[in-house]
């Protein structure tokens, strides 16, 4: 079996997992997160806000997250690719760790502050990723990609499945964003609000918050890292859902 076959099956087990409806536990989760947020100063959500609106416009924009480096050939052969994608994901693991201890010791103050570097940590290894992948970033319908991708990776079940079929039909998808006023960013914000997960909300709890902070950090972008490269992985080998 090719590597490319072995990816294929692996897709199709992640496109599964994606597309089943949440279990008891995820919805618990998901249901304490939001009771805990509602408990969560009206400052921080606004931080939170802000952050994601700068983040969207960034990236709309590509303002200082492009990478320097070329963009990968398309040619070279996918099993490359993805050990050069583990690669730059252990090494943002690894900063977002130590970001999130340095944060998360300060309680709810520095955890405010934790949310906007972590969501830059993000976005910036998305954006290596794409290159990695063999697209260039300085196209606006890359750029919408790489959103897409965050919202498959931090979005509840309904709008998850909406995003990896606008993921999967990208050729489609891309032809209907020729604005960038057109994106919803509310919508985009208030799905990943909704889905902070436990474990950030657990960072601005004094006293465990730097061993919390750093396991949350290290954990979410080993997820989206995983969400990112299996977006380029369909892309490029074509697979169906």
């Amino acid at each position: 079996m090719t590597y490319e076959e072995q990816i294929n099956l692996k897709l199709q087990q992640w496109i599964l997992q994606l597309q089943k409806k949440p279990g008891i536990l995820e919805r618990s989760s998901r249901g304490l997160s939001k009771k805990i947020n509602q408990k969560i100063p009206q400052k921080a959500h606004d931080t939170i806000t802000a952050a994601i609106k700068g983040m969207i416009q960034s990236i709309i924009y590509g303002v200082d997250i492009t990478p320097k480096g070329k963009v990968i050939a398309t040619e070279l052969p996918l099993e490359i690719k993805d050990q050069k994608a583990e690669e730059w994901i252990k090494k943002y693991k690894k900063i977002g760790a130590i970001e999130g201890a340095g944060t998360g010791a300060g309680g709810i103050f520095l955890g405010l502050v934790d949310f906007p570097a972590l969501l830059s940590i993000k976005m910036k290894l998305l954006f290596e990723l794409a290159h990695i992948y063999g697209y260039n970033t300085k196209y606006f319908h890359e750029r919408l990609y790489i959103l897409n991708i965050f919202q498959l990776a931090f979005s509840g079940y309904d709008h998850r499945l909406k995003t990896l079929s606008s993921i999967h039909n990208w050729d489609s998808t891309a032809k209907t964003f020729n604005d960038p006023d057109s994106i919803d960013w509310e919508k985009f914000q208030q799905e990943y609000r909704d889905s902070l997960d436990f474990r950030k909300m657990l960072q601005m709890l004094p006293g465990i918050g730097a061993v919390v902070g750093a396991w949350a950090n290290f954990g979410l972008i080993q997820e989206l890292g995983d969400t990112a490269m299996n977006c380029y992985r369909m892309r490029t080998l074509k697979s169906e859902i």
